[in-house]
């Protein structure tokens, strides 16, 4: 299922190959977000010709909107998005802590009104599992309680400690269940098993995340994902998590850092060990006029770019090639749809690229070469 092909000499990064039942995923590797089975401004082809090979899919959005039942009488979550790659789904944990309104955690699960009615629900470890079942994604996450930031220890270690019994009951009900990816009720062969991943808490202390870490491992789960990180704590605190995490999981299994990060902390935690990376930052970014470039970040509705004649960066895609920076502030001020888009496609790129390039790097023996270059040009200016 996972394979690992290089390690990086200098530090913990390595490239592998994840098969998947929609096909392989070679990491180290970005995940464009797909909250609502789409991934905001852009056409299924876009993506799949920027080079995205997986992207995600949000249970608690889509649980709420359309219905997971309704996704799965269509034929699925692949076939009612049009994307026939691999899919990543969310638990809805982290939405439950981030949207939802007057939560209540019990040992059972989570009850909450939902943003966007007020209703009552509640989301359990087997519902979760049951809702990722119908979407049929390739990979589906543990439904797990995300501490926020910051949290006293003995909230942390009672939240570590029910995430685990989350995650043994998340277990059980995939083993009995057998679900499948792809809208399939059941799956006949392990080529057409739905994965699923463990995802490792702890908040801000070591020997919770070392526990959790542990724990998971015992329970022998597909990949492992680093959670409760980017929910407000420091940055040194986030690649600490990261760093108090990963000497505990397999080397034989994904890593996956959940919700992360800018370009200078993706490359730093590839070379901590960190397979696999999603974020909103690129779309969510890309909607405000803020654009990815190799020597950082640029706000082209900024009155500097106005009569701007270059692309957006010397090395972009040949969908953008033809557009000056002038002509994109242009779009933006006279509130242009294809503003939003044309930035979203090029920061998706930004970003793919990264990864990209980082696998070649680690296959060249050239890692830290390649990520010292690149974080010293990408924050020269902002510390000029």
């Amino acid at each position: 299922m996972f394979q690992v092909f290089h390690n990086d000499p200098d530090t913990k990064a390595r490239t592998g190959e994840l098969t998947t039942p929609h096909g392989v995923i070679q990491t180290p590797i970005f995940m464009p977000v797909g909250t609502q089975a789409t991934v905001k401004t852009l056409h299924p082809a876009e993506v799949e010709e920027l080079g995205a090979q997986v992207i995600l899919g949000n249970t608690y959005h889509l649980w709420l909107r359309p219905g997971h039942e309704t996704i799965k009488e269509l034929g699925g979550l692949h076939k009612f998005a049009g994307w026939d790659k691999p899919i990543l789904t969310d638990s809805g944990g982290f939405q439950v802590w981030s949207l939802a309104k007057l939560r209540k955690i019990s040992e059972e699960g989570v009850t909450f009104r939902n943003h966007l009615d007020g209703s009552k629900m509640m989301l359990s470890p087997e519902v979760s599992m049951e809702i990722q079942s119908a979407l049929g994604s390739d990979i589906a996450m543990l439904y797990d309680e995300c501490p926020p930031y910051p949290c006293d220890r003995k909230y942390a270690e009672e939240s570590t400690d029910l995430t685990t019994r989350w995650a043994k009951r998340c277990k059980e009900w995939h083993m009995q269940n057998k679900p499948a990816a792809g809208g399939l009720d059941r799956a006949a062969s392990e080529a057409q098993r739905q994965l699923q991943f463990g995802i490792v808490q702890g908040s801000v202390y070591a020997d919770l995340r070392e526990r959790s870490a542990r724990a998971l491992t015992d329970l022998d789960f597909d990949g492992y994902a680093v959670g409760g990180v980017s929910v407000g704590e420091p940055e040194v605190e986030m690649f600490r998590a990261i760093d108090n995490a990963v000497p505990f999981l397999p080397d034989n299994k994904p890593r996956y850092a959940m919700g992360l990060g800018t370009p200078p902390q993706i490359l730093e935690m590839i070379g901590r060990g960190v397979d696999m990376f999603d974020c909103v930052h690129p779309t969510r970014c890309a909607r405000h006029g803020q654009a990815f470039t190799l020597d950082g970040p640029i706000n082209i509705k900024n009155g500097k770019f106005a009569k701007d004649p270059r692309t957006i960066t010397e090395d972009c895609h040949p969908h953008l090639a033809s557009f000056s920076r002038a002509y994109l502030r242009h779009l933006f001020k006279a509130g242009e749809i294809l503003a939003l888009r044309l930035l979203s496609f090029h920061n998706l790129h930004f970003y793919l690229n990264l990864t990209f390039n980082a696998r070649k790097a680690i296959e060249e023996g050239r890692f830290t070469e390649y990520k010292n270059e690149f974080t010293e040009r990408y924050n020269a200016k902002q510390h000029s």
